[in-house]
C-alpha cells in the first residue's frame, strides 16, 4: 500500500510517521508514505504556489500548474515502483464523503491513494476537475489545510492492515466496527479494582465468560442509545438486535 501526499508542509508529518503503534507499518513499509511538495514544481525564483483568486475576494489560491507538474512527477514514480493502475486522487473538502468506519475500511483495502492537502482559500478549480477522483471530509468545520485530514486517513487506514497492532483482533472491538454490530465501545476497566472509592463493575470481576460479554453488549447498547441513537435504529433495520438487547433497551428506556 502506498500513500504518496502532495502538501506545502511535508515536515508536519515527520513526527506522526515515527510515533505510535502504526510507525512499524510505515518503517518497514508496509504501509510507504512518500512526501511530495509542489513548491519544488513551481516556477521562478520565488517557487510561487499561490496567487490571487480571479474576481477579488480575500486570500490566495493554489495555482494549478505547480500541482500538475507535482502529479505528474508522483505518477512517474509510481510506475517506476511498479504500480499497474493510475492511483485515485484524493481532496480533503467540505463538499467530501464524510469519513466514518466503512469509508476507512474500503480505503484499507486498496492499494493506496494520492492525498492532496490544500491551503489558503482552496485550489484552482481546473486542477480539481481534471485530476481529483475522491473528495473526503472529517466534518462540518474547516481546518487550515488538508494535512491533518491526511494524517487521520493514514492513521485509521495503517491501524487496520495486518499485523500493526500487537493484538490482530484490536480493531474489531471499536467502536463502529461491524464486529460490535456498528454500536459505540464499552466502558474499560483496570488496576485498581477500587480507585478512589470506585470500584470496578462486579461482572468484570466474576470470570464468568458469558456475563461479561453480556455486560459489555448491554454497556454498548446503553451508550450507543444514549448518545448516538440513530446507530441502534440502524442496528435494528439491519437486523443486529436480538430479543435480550431489544429487552435490555426497553427495560432502561427511561434512563436513556
Amino acid at each position: 500500500m502506498r500513500f504518496d501526499i502532495i502538501t506545502l508542509f511535508p515536515e508536519l508529518f515527520a513526527p506522526f510517521l515515527e510515533s505510535g503503534v502504526t510507525r512499524r507499518a510505515y518503517a518497514s513499509g508496509q504501509v510507504a508514505v512518500h512526501l511530495w511538495n509542489p513548491r519544488d514544481y513551481a516556477q521562478g525564483n520565488y517557487r510561487r504556489v499561490d496567487d490571487r483568486p480571479f474576481g477579488g475576494g480575500p486570500g490566495m489560491v493554489m495555482m494549478a500548474e505547480p500541482l500538475q507538474l507535482c502529479l505528474e512527477a508522483i505518477r512517474a514514480a509510481r510506475v517506476e515502483g511498479g504500480a499497474s493502475a493510475p492511483a485515485p486522487v484524493v481532496l480533503f473538502s467540505p463538499i467530501g464523503q464524510t469519513l466514518k468506519h466503512e469509508v476507512v475500511a474500503d480505503w484499507a483495502e486498496s492499494q493506496g491513494a494520492i492525498l492532496l492537502c490544500g491551503r489558503y482559500e482552496g485550489i484552482d478549480q481546473r486542477f480539481i476537475d481534471q485530476h481529483v477522483t475522491h473528495q473526503l471530509s472529517l466534518g462540518d468545520f474547516v481546518l487550515s489545510g488538508g494535512e491533518l485530514a491526511a494524517l487521520v486517513l493514514l492513521d485509521a487506514v495503517t491501524r487496520l492492515q495486518p499485523g500493526v497492532l500487537n493484538d490482530a483482533g484490536s480493531f474489531q472491538q471499536d467502536s463502529f466496527n461491524p464486529a460490535l454490530d456498528g454500536l459505540l465501545d464499552c466502558p474499560h476497566y483496570t488496576r485498581p479494582e477500587v480507585w478512589q472509592g470506585q470500584p470496578v463493575p462486579p461482572e468484570l470481576l466474576s470470570g464468568h465468560h458469558g456475563n461479561i460479554e453480556r455486560w459489555r453488549r448491554d454497556q454498548r447498547l446503553r451508550i450507543t442509545a444514549q448518545y448516538r441513537p440513530e446507530l441502534i435504529a440502524q442496528a435494528r433495520a439491519q437486523g443486529l438486535l436480538n430479543a435480550k438487547d431489544e429487552g435490555f433497551l426497553a427495560k432502561n428506556a427511561s434512563q436513556l
